[in-house]
């Protein structure tokens, strides 16, 4: 019961951290250290990934008719529309897939530390706060449909830096998108689109290599991860609908700020209380 019940809380966390720019990672490092281990350190690992496909769903469920190019209800133009939209995020994805997929256990073993995790956090926090105060021109690019394949690449190469924990794929694609010259809306819509490969990519990744390992799933185990997935999928919806309304009124600056104070607390309990 106590494992369900880290289940509860860590999908509770994926939910909300995997699209606000605030580092999941970071968030969960904290969580894991005062709830414990769940079920084994192996299982936890693959855990963390694979409940990213609850937060997935969440995505494909909210915006299926947008991402659905088959649509009977869409017009031939909105259809190649939509087509395109599918290129563009896979454009995106190349620079990711061929620099994480060899570097992927590297990562793991060097970079996976709450001192890192800290730094990008509060780095990353930084680098909000001063892209949002300098911002003084209207972006180029207000509409999604006018997003070149030249943004798509460049929000995808910022996507690379995501691969450093504790630096946030949503953060890191957004800033991305914006330096590009993308709206908010722009670089954040195309952030919720662009992690549905890769975040497919990640958890399969992550799965054959327990399996590989020799890791297994009993009954209970599985009821774990379900549970994870599920409440992961129904926070990220209500996340994702909150962050769509908040940038349409207000900017990055309050979730720069989060970053460095939360980043200034991981610091503090990993060097003087752990």
């Amino acid at each position: 019961m106590l494992d369900f019940l880290r289940a509860l809380i860590l999908g509770i966390v994926e939910g909300i951290t995997e699209w606000l720019p605030i580092s999941s990672t970071g968030h969960l490092i904290l969580v894991q250290e005062i709830t414990g281990t769940i079920v084994s350190p192996e299982f936890e690992e693959m855990f963390d990934v694979v409940i990213q496909l609850g937060a997935i769903l969440a995505v494909i469920v909210l915006f299926f008719h947008k991402l659905n190019p088959f649509s009977p209800s869409k017009t031939k133009a909105e259809k190649k529309q939509t087509f395109t939209l599918w290129y563009k995020v896979i454009i995106a994805c190349i620079p990711a897939a061929v620099i994480g997929l060899p570097l992927d256990d590297w990562l793991d073993d060097h970079l996976y530390n709450a001192v890192v995790v800290a730094l990008m956090l509060i780095i990353y926090g930084v680098w909000f706060i001063v892209i949002e105060s300098g911002r003084k021109k209207q972006p180029k690019t207000t509409e999604l449909e006018d997003l070149t394949y030249k943004q798509a690449l460049i929000i995808g190469a910022f996507q690379i830096l995501a691969l450093i924990p504790g630096t946030s794929r949503s953060g890191s694609t957004i800033i991305g998108g914006m330096i590009a010259g993308c709206s908010r809306f722009v670089a954040t819509e195309f952030t919720f689109f662009l992690a549905i490969p890769i975040m497919f990519g990640a958890s399969f990744l992550k799965l054959l290599k327990y399996f590989v390992k020799g890791g297994m799933f009993t009954l209970g185990q599985f009821g774990v991860l379900a549970v994870g997935m599920i409440v992961s999928f129904g926070v990220s919806v209500l996340a994702i609908r909150f962050l769509i309304g908040y940038i349409k009124k207000k900017d990055f600056k309050a979730f720069g700020v989060y970053r460095i104070v939360l980043g200034i607390l991981v610091l503090l309990y990993f060097s003087f209380i752990k």
